[in-house]
């Protein structure tokens, strides 16, 4: 069995709300093993970012982690660590890749200049040593020409190459778990299909897990081996990605799947899953989902469902036994 790296359990962060606080990441749990790819899936506010950020106590002002939350990275709890200790994990252990890598990249220093100081940073290289590191790293992500490149300053380079060189800062530090928000959301379609190619072998190769945020499923299809699906702040349905992508047990899930665009027939529409994506302080009662769900019921509208395993999925809905319709 493959070891675990990453184990999150029970992980609860709460934002202020008007009359008090509310909980924008319910008592998430999942794990990530390393070399193993993992997809963390949902619309936008359904709490995969800030549960990602929370992996490196990166959380926004007035956000806060409540009691019983636990991140633990081989053994190392992050919940609580000294500052010092998450210095050390940031870009060492968790190697961070954004959406936009401007925002990781210093507009006016050089490429080399920001590779050298990671390096030094988190690896100990000397001047020369780093230099050669990071020519090293800008060849493995595939820049062209790397000697070269590593004098301009990012503005010179593309959106993929400004990736690429995201992804190599992100490898600096000989990271155990790489943390990807939304990496390719910004590309067009073939350099996505090559940043995800990047981030498939580069795991294989070193063995590092990788947590994939994202509200594209067809991106997890093709890059991760297990999916998380967010609604709400919760986990509605989690397992191999393969399975709970033909196979879905949770509407929601259903759901997002046929608000995809149709890859076999040009003739079905997507279909826009109703209504509005609920914010903490106006979460619904009972499951966070009813209010949208075609097969909510009075008990969906008054209780919360518990995770269940199920089919090889864990999932949290009242009728997950019943068969799905049709197979994809």
């Amino acid at each position: 069995m493959t070891k675990t790296l990453l184990r999150v359990a029970d992980l609860s962060v709460s934002v202020p709300v008007p009359g008090g606080r509310a909980l924008a990441v319910d008592r998430v749990s999942f794990r990530v093993a390393r070399g193993e790819r993992v997809g963390l899936v949902g619309e936008s506010g359904a709490g995969k970012s800030l549960t990602a950020a929370a992996l490196l106590a990166l959380l926004p002002r007035g956000v806060r982690f409540e009691a019983g939350s636990s991140i633990l990275l081989e053994g190392l709890e992050l919940v609580g660590a000294p500052s010092a200790t998450l210095r050390r994990v940031r870009g060492g252990r968790i190697g961070w890749i954004l959406q936009d890598p401007s925002g990781a990249l210093h507009p006016s220093r050089s490429v080399g200049a920001q590779l050298d100081e990671v390096l030094g940073l988190h690896r100990g290289l000397r001047r020369a040593e780093a230099r050669a590191e990071a020519v090293r790293l800008l060849g493995e992500v595939g820049i062209p020409d790397p000697a070269r490149t590593i004098e301009d300053p990012p503005h010179r380079l593309s959106g993929g190459m400004r990736q690429r060189v995201g992804i190599a800062l992100a490898l600096a530090g000989e990271p155990d778990l790489l943390v990807a928000d939304e990496p390719t959301t910004a590309l067009d379609v073939t350099v996505q299909a090559r940043i995800l190619a990047l981030l498939r072998r580069v795991t294989e190769e070193r063995g590092t897990g990788l947590l994939l945020v994202s509200h594209d499923l067809g991106v997890v299809a093709e890059t991760c081996h297990r999916v998380v699906v967010m609604y709400g702040g919760r986990i509605a349905e989690s397992g191999p990605v393969g399975d709970v992508l033909s196979r879905p047990l949770h509407p929601y899930t259903r759901a997002l799947l046929d608000a995809r665009p149709s890859l076999v027939d040009d003739r079905r529409l997507p279909e826009p899953i109703p209504g509005e994506v609920p914010t903490p302080a106006s979460w619904p009662e009972g499951c966070r989902f009813h209010p949208r769900c075609p097969r909510a019921d009075a008990q969906c509208g008054a209780e919360a469902p518990v995770e269940r395993a199920l089919g090889g999925h864990v999932v949290r809905c009242w009728h997950a036994e019943s068969p799905e319709e049709g197979h994809r």
